[in-house]
């Protein structure tokens, strides 16, 4: 059904608790005909146990017993789904407060996030809470979802008050592509099929959005980024002096002839051959996986990079960032000591400076109490042992990220955004 060639669209869900992500998962699903019959006869049977009425399809994605029992999402439900135009992967984020942390793990990699507003609450402080995330993490597309419209009787003046209040809200923030579609992830309307009895809505249903919308540019096609990930060297007589670089394309093209900078020494030399999996091919670009073959004979190992001369990324040891804390058992320690993973690279780092706390709620930036708890957002600067060669995160989603670990536990307590 879908050839190799297919694009694939990451995609991420985010509202309040009960506005339906689940919901409306279960229906794409459903309704894109994804799922089979014995699936469907499952949660039949759950919703019948539970004394519902119809079919609850947001059991298709509440994975875990808990959450099954509490109705509740409350860890990332990763779905795949395929139609003939695309691919889908949709990471199922929670609602609650207490678990912005996986709501940012599900959201870090998506192309779209689907914002879920209830047409009767409007907007609310989670639906400002996701937005404000989707722009941290630079999502390039968003999608306001107004669900529940069968509630208000698919009046069309609420859902213009609600594009409104969402509007003036997101002019104060990075996010350039909003959406707005008015749904019933219940009744299905304007989910895969068209509503009737929306008749004043012209734009796409979701589903058309998500298989047309244009995201072949959202990765870094400019800025050429190469973290090795392994180096090849076979030793057999056939391949003697073979010796490869694997890894995956962080940002722009690299071709085969390419005058290249090698990170951290700075030697410069040409690319001699590309392979990828279907054997050698003449350029690669993100997010491709290849090995990289050199003119020259010079020693790299992991945690190096391929750059291009006049477009390098910053070499430093002096780091700030945009910090989302995850441990629940310790605050970030001024002072402290990590373990910081930036592409392939391992180091160790020092937290130098708190900047300030930023309020999810409003924007605000809070100088005074610098206590970093779980779920906070910060900005840091950390201080590494070794230098990482870093984009800002709004240039290169992947040159830009790293993640904080605890050496005690190797417990991962923090994801940054470089600035």
């Amino acid at each position: 059904m879908s050839n190799q060639n297919t694009e694939l669209l990451r995609f991420t869900t985010a509202g309040s608790v009960d506005d339906g992500k689940s919901t409306l998962i279960g229906r794409m699903l459903y309704d894109s005909k994804s799922i089979f019959q014995d699936q469907y006869d499952q949660i039949k049977e759950v919703s019948e146990k539970r004394g519902e009425e119809g079919v609850n399809l947001a059991l298709l994605t509440d994975g875990l017993r808990s959450e099954r029992e509490q109705g509740i999402t409350i860890d990332v439900a990763y779905r795949y789904f395929a139609t003939p135009k695309r691919k889908f992967i949709i990471a199922d984020t929670p609602g609650h407060i207490q678990y912005t942390r996986n709501m940012v793990t599900g959201a870090s990699t998506a192309n779209v996030a689907l914002i879920l507003v209830d047409a009767r609450n409007g907007v609310v402080e989670q639906t400002k809470r996701h937005a404000i995330i989707a722009s941290l993490l630079q999502i390039p597309h968003l999608v306001v979802c107004i669900n529940k419209m069968d509630l208000v009787d698919y009046d069309e003046e609420t859902y213009n008050q609600i594009q409104d209040d969402f509007e003036k809200f997101a002019a104060k923030l990075d996010v350039t592509d909003v959406h707005y579609i008015p749904i019933s992830a219940l009744m299905g309307d304007n989910v895969v099929h068209r509503s009737e009895k929306t008749k004043w809505y012209e734009g796409p249903t979701l589903m058309y959005y998500l298989e047309n919308v244009h995201i072949a540019s959202d990765h870094n096609f400019i800025d050429s980024r190469f973290p090795i990930q392994y180096v090849i060297r076979p030793y057999t007589d056939e391949f003697h002096d073979y010796r490869g670089y694997a890894g995956r394309m962080a940002g722009g093209v690299l071709k085969v002839g390419d005058e290249v900078t090698l990170l951290p020494s700075g030697f410069s030399t040409k690319i001699s051959q590309i392979q990828g999996p279907a054997g050698d091919q003449e350029e690669c670009f993100p997010p491709e996986s290849v090995s990289i073959l050199l003119e020259d004979d010079y020693d790299l190992s992991r945690g190096d990079m391929i750059v291009r001369a006049n477009n390098q990324p910053e070499v430093t040891q002096d780091i700030e960032i945009m910090l989302v804390w995850f441990d629940q058992s310790a605050p970030l320690r001024l002072n402290g000591k990590y373990t910081v993973m930036h592409t392939t690279k391992q180091a160790r780092c020092i937290v130098k400076d708190i900047r300030y706390k930023l309020d999810i709620n409003t924007l605000h930036r809070d100088q005074e109490d610098l206590e970093i708890k779980m779920n906070d957002v910060a900005r840091v600067v950390l201080r590494t042992t070794k230098p990482l060669f870093v984009d800002s995160y709004r240039k290169n989603r992947i040159t830009g990220s790293m993640i904080l670990v605890d050496e005690g536990t190797n417990n991962t307590v923090g994801a940054g955004m470089v600035i």
